[in-house]
């Protein structure tokens, strides 16, 4: 296949500024050169790239929109746009950076103390160090505040029990932030790899996100000293406010998998023949391409909208819900499509569709339903909310 064509059929790129496309092109052309000639191996291995973590690192792709303490400091528009282009070599690649970035450096810097946030961002930030967030549990996904896991006062530590489920860079990470409940009340907490009572289990067989490692967490009578606990995070608006921040992150980066689909089909279409003519010249592969084109185009505008909003601390929850569930159903449409006109060569490992559309499965319902969301936007627009009082948004 024929380098990469970025889909721009409305001049988006003008709306960008220099920086903001020096970082895209940055990041696009580390993915061509690292990535995408090894995701397919790790892929099919059920393995993450672990050897490109420092690399991430050195771009300043871990925890990119985030000030001070190693962080890049980019806006939010450039931090977009690197998502996107990770999430185009593969989801997991994606789903590693966002975790880091948004799940563990944002809260730690956010809620955390000084002491905090000098002894664990830098090394975040600089890959030499993996995080983890641990608050979906094995009977509480969409409903994260009936989570049974514990934490227990005793004098100079906080003791945790517990179970948590699904969750990203688990059995590689050096340290999670936990969410557990204490005297009733949702808290945050600093959970580093070795304390004991502290295990993970790495979850087999994937069929989805395969390039990515997914855990069990379990807590069994885990000591933790009571410097650990996340200072200003208290009750469960702030584990939410993380994820507002991950979602945010899946928006951008399901553009970037509907782009890869969309130029794979469009450069297969070209190219194969069948009836003395390219696909490309039937009226319904055309329509196909125009369908994909179309919603392509009005996520690159939504998102970009999204992102500016966020640099003024003008961006609202409901706003990214919506930016998630449409980009990621979209995306998933999308790479669907790719893989009908790709036909049998696109259950081939050889193209990229088929992959983007496993993992896409996963990015619809992961931190956050595409159902959960339409409910967000829902209450919004209503008034009314669709969940218990405990469920609201925040």
């Amino acid at each position: 296949m024929a380098k990469f064509q970025a889909a721009d059929f409305l001049n988006f790129d003008r709306l960008l500024s220099e920086e903001e496309i020096l970082v895209r092109e940055t990041v696009r052309d580390w993915v061509d050169a690292r990535i995408l000639p090894v995701i397919q191996e790790h892929y099919e291995n059920g393995t993450f790239p672990m050897h490109l973590i420092p690399e991430m690192g050195e771009l300043g792709l871990l925890g990119a929109n985030l000030h001070g303490y190693g962080a890049a400091g980019l806006n939010n528009v450039a931090y977009g746009l690197a998502m996107q282009e990770l999430e185009r070599g593969d989801s997991g690649i994606r789903s590693f950076a966002s975790v880091q970035g948004a799940l563990v450096m944002y809260p730690i810097l956010t809620y955390g103390s000084e002491k905090q946030r000098k002894r664990y961002l830098p090394k975040l930030a600089g890959g030499e160090w993996i995080g983890c967030y641990g608050l979906t549990e094995p009977d509480f996904g969409s409903n994260p505040g009936g989570m049974r896991t514990t934490a227990v006062d005793d004098g100079d530590s906080y003791v945790l029990n517990g179970t948590k489920m699904w969750i990203t860079n688990g059995s590689i990470a050096d340290v999670a932030v936990v969410w557990a409940k204490l005297d009733g009340t949702v808290n945050g907490f600093l959970v580093e790899k070795g304390t004991p009572g502290f295990e993970t289990t790495l979850i087999q067989h994937k069929l989805s996100l395969r390039a990515s490692v997914t855990s069990e967490l379990i807590f069994n009578d885990c000591r933790i000293p009571k410097e650990n606990r996340l200072p200003e995070a208290k009750g469960l608006k702030y584990p939410l406010s993380c994820l507002t921040q991950a979602r945010y992150s899946i928006a951008w980066g399901a553009i970037g998998s509907g782009m890869a689909c969309y130029d794979e089909a469009l450069q297969y279409a070209k190219s194969r023949v069948q009836f003395d003519r390219p696909i490309a010249g039937y009226q319904l592969t055309q329509e196909k391409l125009v369908k994909m084109l179309t919603e392509i185009t009005k996520m690159q505008f939504m998102t970009l909208q999204l992102g500016r909003l966020k640099d003024k601390g003008l961006a609202k929850y409901y706003q990214v819900s919506m930016a998630k569930q449409n980009n990621v159903y979209q995306a998933l449409e999308i790479a669907r499509t790719a893989r009908d006109i790709l036909g049998a060569n696109g259950i081939v490992g050889d193209y990229q569709a088929m992959r983007h559309a496993a993992n896409l499965e996963s990015v619809k319902t992961y931190e956050g339903t595409h159902d959960i969301h339409t409910l967000i936007v829902g209450e919004n627009i209503t008034g009314i909310s669709a969940f218990t009082p405990e469920r609201r948004s925040s």
